[in-house]
C-alpha cells in the first residue's frame, strides 16, 4: 500500500510471520538503549574525577612520567591520594567551582538573552522574517532563521520548527518537510552563525582552560571560529535548502494527512511597536560600540594596546551579549506591553537560572574532574603520549586527516552525549593539549569538534528536543515514529557531514584564520 510518507511498503503474505524490523530501525534501537544506560553527565563527571584519582595512585606507583618537549623537564604523575592530595580536594572545590570557566560568562549571558526570550522579541523577530519572505525563499530562510535561532537560546526548538511546519503547510507544502527543514537548521546547525553566541564564549572557556595544561598563558576568544562559523551558515543554508527541495519533500510527496491549515497570523501592532523599539535599541547599541572601537584611542580600546582581538569590548563579551539581550529585550516588551515594570523583567531572569539549574549541577562535577586532570599532570602526560604516537604514525604533517578524524570521532560520541558543553568538558583536556604539542591551535580543534557536534544532533533520539520535534510531527503524521524523524532527517546529517568537512579541508588547506587572531597553526 502507499504509505503517507509516499513510499510503498510491501505487505507480507497473510500466513507469513511478522516480518523483523528493518536494520536501521534495529541499529537506532540499540543505539537508545545504550544511551539510556548512560548515567546522567553530572554522575559520569564525579565518576571520571574519582577515577582520576584512583588512576593517579596507580600511575605514580608505576613511576609513570613525561618529558615536556616546551621546556625540557621531567613531568610525573602527582598521586591525589597521598596526604596533599586528600588535602587539596577537601580544601578547594568551592575554588575549583567558582574558577569554572564557562559558568560565570554563561549565566551572565543568558541573563540577557533570558530577557529578550521572554518578553517575546526573539518570536516576533523570528516570526516577522519567515512571514516577509517570498515562497521562492521560504525554504532557504527557514533553514537559515534556524541556523541564526541559536543565539536565542532554546527559543528555534520550541517555535521556529512548529511555526516551519505550519508555513509549508499553508503555502500547499507537506508539513513534514517544513519541520525537517527548520530542525535541520536548529540543531543540525547548531554551531554556525553570523553573531558571537553563548555557545561560543562557553567553549571558549573550556578550551582555553585545557590550553592552560600545555600553555598557562593562552588565551581563546568567544570570536575564535567566527569566520569559519560566519561562512558555514551561508554553506549549511543552501545545503540544507537543496536536501529539503531536492531529497526530502519529494520523497514525502503531496501531504494527505487531515491536519486542518493554520493562517499565519500577522504581527499585532503592539508587536510591531516592540520590534522597532528594540531595533532602535540595537542600533543605539552597535553605534555606541563602535564609537567606541573604532578610534584607536576609543573607550572600548585597551590603552596602550589597541585593536579588535584585545579590545575590552572584546574582554567584556559575556557582558556584552548581556547588553545586547537585555535592553532591546526590555525595549520590546515595555513597548510590546508584554513587560510591564521590574517585577516582569525580574522574573525573566529568574525563569532563565531555573532552566540553567541542570547545566550548574553538571560544572559543579565537571569543574572538579578538569581540577583532578590538572592537578595530577594526567593531560600533559597523555598529550606527550599521543602527540608522540601521532608522530610515530607520520600523521603530524596532515592536518586534514587529523581534523577530519576529529570530526567524525565528535560526530559519533554526539550520539551519545548531545550536550555541547558536557562533550566538550570532556575532550577539551585531551584533545586541545596534543593538538597544541604537534602545533595546532586550540581554535582549529575547537572548530573541528564543533563540526562534528552539531551534524548527529537531528538523527539520536538521546537529544532533549527529539521528542518534542516527534510530538509537533503527531499533529500532521499521527502514526510518525522515531523511524520516521530519522529517516526524514538522515539526509541532512550525511549532507551536512561531508559539506562540513569538505569546508573544513578547503579552510586549512587554505590556511585562512578560524576567527579573529585565531591562527590554524601555533608559532613556532
Amino acid at each position: 500500500m502507499i504509505a503517507r510518507l509516499g513510499f510503498v511498503v510491501p505487505m507480507p503474505p497473510p500466513e507469513s510471520a511478522p516480518s523483523r524490523p528493518a536494520l536501521l530501525p534495529r541499529l537506532l534501537n540499540a543505539v537508545e538503549r545504550a544511551g539510556n544506560a548512560l548515567p546522567h553527565p553530572a554522575t559520569l563527571f564525579l565518576a571520571l574525577a574519582a577515577a582520576v584519582v584512583v588512576l593517579s595512585w596507580i600511575l605514580h606507583t608505576a613511576g609513570v612520567s613525561a618529558v615536556h618537549p616546551g621546556n625540557g623537564k621531567t613531568v610525573a604523575v602527582v598521586n591525589l591520594l597521598s596526604l596533599e592530595g586528600v588535602h587539596r580536594m577537601l580544601l578547594e572545590p568551592i575554588r575549583n567551582f567558582l574558577a569554572y570557566p564557562p559558568l560565570g560568562i554563561s549565566l551572565v549571558c543568558l541573563l540577557g538573552i533570558g530577557i529578550a526570550e521572554h518578553s517575546g522579541l526573539m518570536g516576533a523577530a523570528l516570526r516577522l522574517a519567515v512571514l516577509a519572505t517570498p515562497r521562492r525563499l521560504v525554504t532557504p530562510m527557514i533553514v537559515f532563521a534556524g541556523i541564526m535561532s541559536n543565539a536565542g537560546s532554546e527559543v528555534g526548538y520550541v517555535l521556529l520548527i512548529p511555526l516551519a511546519a505550519a508555513t509549508f503547510h499553508a503555502v500547499g507544502r507537506h508539513p513534514l518537510a517544513g519541520l525537517a527543514a527548520a530542525f535541520a537548521g536548529v540543531s543540525g546547525g547548531y554551531s554556525a552563525n553570523l553573531l558571537v553566541s553563548s555557545v561560543d564564549v562557553l567553549l571558549a572557556g573550556l578550551s582555553e582552560a585545557a590550553a592552560h595544561v600545555v600553555q598557562p598563558g593562552y588565551s581563546v576568544a568567544g570570536t575564535a571560529n567566527w569566520y569559519f562559523m560566519g561562512v558555514s551558515t551561508f554553506v549549511l543554508t543552501a545545503a540544507g535548502t537543496w536536501v529539503t527541495d531536492r531529497v526530502v519533500a519529494p520523497r514525502l510527496g503531496e501531504y494527505q494527512g487531515k491536519a486542518p491549515r493554520d493562517e499565519l497570523n500577522p504581527l499585532s501592532p503592539a508587536e510591531r511597536r516592540g520590534l522597532l523599539a528594540a531595533t532602535a535599541t540595537a542600533v543605539a547599541l552597535t553605534g555606541l560600540a563602535l564609537w567606541g572601537l573604532l578610534p584607536a584611542d576609543g573607550f572600548l580600546q585597551t590603552p596602550g594596546n589597541p585593536g579588535f582581538e584585545q579590545s575590552v569590548f572584546m574582554r567584556g563579551l559575556g557582558a556584552v551579549i548581556f547588553l545586547f539581550g537585555l535592553l532591546p529585550g526590555v525595549a520590546y516588551g515595555l513597548a510590546a506591553g508584554t513587560l510591564r515594570n521590574d517585577h516582569d523583567i525580574m522574573s525573566g531572569m529568574t525563569g532563565t537560572m531555573k532552566s540553567m539549574a541542570s547545566f550548574i549541577v553538571l560544572a559543579f562535577f565537571a569543574a572538579q574532574f578538569i581540577a583532578y586532570f590538572t592537578w595530577t599532570n594526567l593531560g600533559v602526560i597523555l598529550a606527550v603520549k599521543g602527540a608522540g604516537l601521532v608522530s610515530a604514525l607520520g600523521l603530524q604533517q596532515m592536518p586534514i586527516l587529523l581534523m577530519v578524524a576529529l570530526v567524525l570521532f565528535a560526530a559519533l560520541v554526539n550520539l551519545l552525549i548531545s550536550s555541547a558543553s558536557a562533550k566538550w568538558a570532556l575532550l577539551a583536556p585531551v584533545f586541545v593539549p596534543m593538538f597544541m604539542l604537534l602545533g595546532y591551535s586550540p581554535e582549529l580543534v575547537q572548530g573541528a569538534f564543533r563540526v562534528g557536534d552539531s551534524v548527529t544532533n537531528i538523527i539520536t533520539p538521546l537529544m532533549s528536543y527529539f521528542p518534542l520535534i516527534l510530538t509537533f510531527a503527531h499533529k500532521y503524521e499521527p502514526d510518525a515514529g522515531i523511524g520516521t524523524l530519522i529517516a526524514t532527517m538522515l539526509p541532512y546529517s550525511v549532507v551536512f557531514l561531508t559539506i562540513w568537512m569538505l569546508l573544513l579541508a578547503v579552510w586549512i588547506w587554505a590556511g585562512i584564520p578560524m576567527g579573529p587572531g585565531a591562527p590554524l597553526f601555533l608559532p613556532r
